[in-house]
């Protein structure tokens, strides 16, 4: 019935603080962006590696949600790199600061957290 997820929708808090998060940061690739008058609220697609994967909203006043390691619901996003300490370095250089790189105890593979500009838990996964 699936075939895969098609993308993500992050609401933030700072249109632009986020965009430029995403994609000169991150290296998001612009895909579209619109302005919704009369949701006073902007929608950026945007792409990584070629594929469509996240919505990028911007809402007047959006509530905060509880974000703890634990909480019930969706817990973060990965994203899949070919070299965990390498693209950690990378982000340092841009003010991105990482958790500490651990070892997947079942996979054996490198990985780390960091936040997206509103806390929003962000993983580095190596294939």
């Amino acid at each position: 019935m699936l075939n895969k997820i098609h993308h993500v929708a992050i609401i933030c808090s700072d249109y632009e603080v986020s965009k430029h998060f995403y994609t000169d940061i991150l290296g998001f690739e612009i895909v579209r962006e619109v302005y919704r008058e009369e949701r006073k609220s902007y929608k950026l697609d945007l792409s990584v590696g070629g594929v469509y994967q996240i919505e990028l909203f911007s809402f007047p006043n959006p509530p905060e949600r509880p974000s703890r390691p634990e909480a019930l619901g969706l817990r973060h996003l990965s994203f899949e790199v070919a070299d965990v300490a390498a693209v950690a370095e990378a982000l340092f250089i841009k003010g991105v600061v990482t958790e500490p790189i651990r070892i997947d105890e079942f996979t054996g593979k490198p990985f780390t957290f960091f936040s997206d500009p509103d806390g929003l838990p962000l993983e580095l996964s190596q294939y």
